[in-house]
């Protein structure tokens, strides 16, 4: 058992009936040449034996009293595999449009709190022979870089057919804690970060004058949150509900661009957005006369073996909705993203968590719910547009036996008044990219899809790549 860190636990108190906290991992496999056909069954054996290599999987959350202090882990001495695990199988023929919408239905629920906050779906009956696990983990037990690390740990180890040998697994559950118990170790806690609090606030006071005179030197200033942000269909009080979609860019045609133009792989990925963005919103007859604030999520942690927790901050950058010429957006996105960097860096990536370790629940939850409740974002500007996450993923096609995976897909959450989640995750050549929304922000997302794919041909043509690359 072991206290939740602030920034772990904020992603808890952001929950709402509307805005569920959640991860949504999608592996799609071809299991035609599984001798036999494809079993449910021996799947579900051998999720069990790779418990022992994801052992997040096995921890729940347990509340202190009243709120008096950030929830613990818990190993469950409750743990039931059959609880979180189920299957569906699509009606024929199958398509990635159906697969999409079965995950949507799927993204559509918040993660029970009784239990280890995970939940994954088999869904059979892909055209092609294929089939998508489709794995739900709350964002408290993982970032995007402790994921990767999650399922490279697992294949490791992993085959198709459960083991004749017992594994030896070290994983104990642990006893329910006493109320006592529970406010006892959240006082401790809190005595530690009360008296870190004058500390706190001279670094942060120090650090943000610092960071501010840097924004203030680069012309034009990187933006700020909350500051002229205009409006779009994407800001609005979401519903409970889900849309989805997914895609596969070529990962080199990505690179081409970002040798050609001087800019960076996630420089380029941003800009395709961005063009993509903007296509979409011209179509509506809604494109701003301002650029779209996009928060992109950054690591903090260099330790590719963190399987667990959140190391993650934000940079804001201006992604050039604005700009009709695509080179000219991706020149600006790229001295944009840098100059963020420079300034989050100066302001100390590690205030972020010390924060929200020092907030305390009750606030932070009764804002969030309040902020719902209202649909105050129907009517004010929102702090930023649209969040855009890019995640390195494996470099080299993972194989379970026979079973070869296709393509990996990742998305984050979606928030009051931000219902747009854009998420590339990469994978052996190419970029897995989800389109994450709600039917009050973005009805279908396959327009913005194909809006993707059409920026991502005119910025290559447009920095001379005549051909696409890879293809």
């Amino acid at each position: 058992m072991e206290p939740m860190t602030g920034l772990d636990a904020k992603f808890l108190y952001s929950e709402t009936p509307t805005a569920h906290m959640h991860t949504i991992k999608v592996a799609v496999a071809n299991v035609s040449a599984v001798e036999g056909g494809f079993s449910y069954d021996t799947l579900t054996e051998v999720l069990g034996q790779l418990l022992v290599r994801l052992p997040p999987f096995r921890r729940r959350i347990v509340a202190v009293p009243w709120g008096l202090g950030h929830p613990v882990w818990l190993e469950d001495p409750e743990f039931d595999l059959r609880r979180h695990v189920r299957r569906l199988a699509l009606d024929g023929p199958g398509t990635d449009h159906q697969l999409a919408a079965a995950i949507a239905v799927f993204a559509s629920t918040p993660l029970p709190r009784d239990r280890p906050l995970w939940e994954l779906l088999v869904i059979e009956g892909v055209a092609g022979g294929r089939i998508a696990v489709v794995v739900k983990i709350h964002h408290a037990v993982a970032d995007g870089s402790a994921a990767v690390a999650l399922l490279r740990n697992a294949v490791q180890a992993a085959t198709v057919e459960p083991s004749p040998e017992p594994i030896d697994d070290p994983w104990h559950p642990d006893e329910f804690p006493t109320d006592r118990h529970l406010l006892t170790m959240a006082g401790r806690e809190q005595v530690a970060r009360w008296k870190g609090l004058p500390r706190l606030v001279r670094q942060s006071v120090t650090q943000t004058r610092a960071s501010e005179l840097l924004r203030r030197s680069f012309v034009p200033k990187p933006p700020l949150p909350l500051h002229h942000i205009p409006k779009t269909s994407f800001n609005v009080s979401i519903t409970a509900e889900r849309t989805y979609a997914m895609t596969e860019l070529p990962l080199e045609d990505l690179r081409g661009i970002r040798r050609s133009a001087g800019a960076t792989l996630n420089d380029v990925y941003l800009a395709v957005c961005g063009g993509a963005l903007r296509r979409y919103l011209l179509d509506r007859g809604e494109l701003p006369d301002r650029p779209l604030l996009a928060s992109v999520p950054v690591s903090t942690d260099p330790d590719v073996a963190r399987m667990s927790g959140n190391r993650v901050d934000n940079l804001y950058v201006s992604i050039g909705t604005d700009v009709a010429d695509p080179v000219q957006r991706l020149a600006l996105i790229h001295a944009g993203s840098k100059a963020a960097k420079e300034v989050r860096g100066l302001l100390g990536h590690d205030l972020l968590a010390q924060r929200a370790d020092i907030v305390p629940p009750q606030i932070y939850n009764s804002v969030v719910r309040v902020w719902s409740r209202s649909h105050i974002a129907d009517r004010l500007h929102p702090p930023l547009n649209v969040v855009l996450s890019n995640v390195a993923g494996p470099h080299d096609r993972i194989s379970f036996g026979p079973i070869e995976l296709e393509a990996l897909y990742s998305v984050g959450p979606i928030l009051e008044g931000i219902g747009l989640n854009i998420t590339a995750w990469s994978y052996a050549g190419a970029l897995g990219v989800s389109v994450l929304a709600c039917p009050a922000s973005v009805p279908d997302p396959w327009l913005i899809i194909d809006a993707l794919h059409d920026s991502l041909d005119e910025l290559r043509t447009a920095v001379g790549q005549d051909a696409p690359f890879g293809r």
